[in-house]
């Protein structure tokens, strides 16, 4: 496959940059370093002098192929093998999504990570017995898939972001439910969303500080509004946050005061885990929707594209590593 197309995803960071201090990125005899914090060296250990090729997934054109793949040759393909953020990679033909005509690279560059974690989200929900979600950082380009699949799927969404803009954002194309973590009001704004929703299932992209609490307590407080009596415990309405991104690098700090009552989850959501569990032909059919609907709702925008070389300035390091919410960087390792 020749790469022409391979995305800077959050979860690309985490091995591409490590456990970096981001704010101490600088270049030092014509290399870019950064500072790593001692109290976790330890860890990672084992990651030292070990190569781990960077790119979670990518597309391209097949230019080369196997006797039995002869098919492939030509076609336009949106592949998830590690390893993307290169020039061309052979990968098995199984792991080939082979896309619609008219479907360019670029198009289709971020086919499996966003879209099938939104997916899997909406079908997590249905699989632990939910049946409504919050989602916190929800204006991001995988913020905006959700939104569209639950528009289209009939499934109640809390959106919570934390400007006006996205408030704005995401109403234009559909949200009903979107609240600003920046108002005063917010935790009514929450509370409100959810009691109308019913919403008990929430998946937490910023992975840290006090919103899982937050949206816990406002979750208890929802399930607690026709209580008829009074139990020490909280209600017996089980409430589960996962979270699935680390946007904000602090620890996860809770109320100590039982806000939220005795029944509730705290856990991590990852998408490999996911499509093993729902089953190959299950995640053939969710393969088939991203495909067809990939320039509608699973579409992704991107605010820079930059070579191989050019995401490896200090000046697009400082960009993407960021992760700021509208700011997602395209590689095309041909261009």
């Amino acid at each position: 496959i020749e790469v022409q197309a391979t995305p800077i995803n959050p979860s690309d960071l985490g091995l591409l940059l490590g456990p970096g201090d981001i704010n101490t990125l600088k270049v030092e005899d014509s290399k870019i370093t950064m500072d790593v914090p001692a109290a976790i060296m330890g860890a990672i250990q084992p990651r030292l002098n070990i190569p781990m090729p960077v790119g979670n997934e990518g597309s391209g054109v097949v230019i080369e192929a196997g006797a039995n793949a002869q098919e492939l040759l030509g076609k336009v393909v949106s592949v998830v093998g590690g390893g993307m953020y290169s020039q061309y990679r052979c990968l098995p033909a199984a792991s080939c999504m082979v896309m619609n005509e008219g479907t360019e690279p670029r198009d289709c560059a971020s086919s499996f990570v966003n879209p099938l974690t939104a997916l899997g989200m909406v079908e997590t929900m249905k699989m632990e017995g939910h049946t409504a979600l919050v989602h916190t950082a929800a204006a991001s380009n995988l913020g905006q898939m959700l939104v569209k699949i639950c528009v289209d799927d009939g499934v109640q969404l809390v959106n919570i972001v934390r400007k006006q803009e996205h408030v704005d954002l995401l109403k234009s194309i559909g949200a009903q439910f979107v609240c600003n973590s920046s108002d005063d009001d917010f935790m009514e704004q929450l509370t409100a969303a959810i009691i109308e929703t019913k919403a008990t299932l929430a998946f937490d992209a910023t992975g840290g500080g006090e919103l899982a609490g937050k949206i816990l307590t406002c979750m208890e407080v929802a399930a607690r509004k026709n209580a008829t009596e009074y139990s020490p415990y909280g209600s017996t309405q089980h409430k589960q946050v996962y979270i699935y991104g680390a946007l904000n690098q602090s620890g996860i700090t809770l109320p100590n005061n039982r806000t939220f009552g005795m029944y509730w989850g705290i856990g991590g959501f990852l998408l490999t885990p996911f499509l093993g569990k729902v089953g190959f032909e299950k995640v053939g059919e969710l393969q088939a929707r991203v495909a067809n609907e990939i320039k509608t709702t699973f579409a992704s925008t991107y605010t820079r594209e930059v070579s191989l070389e050019g995401a490896l300035t200090l000046e697009a390091l400082m960009v993407y590593a960021k992760q700021a919410t509208g700011e997602k960087v395209l590689i095309n390792p041909n261009g």
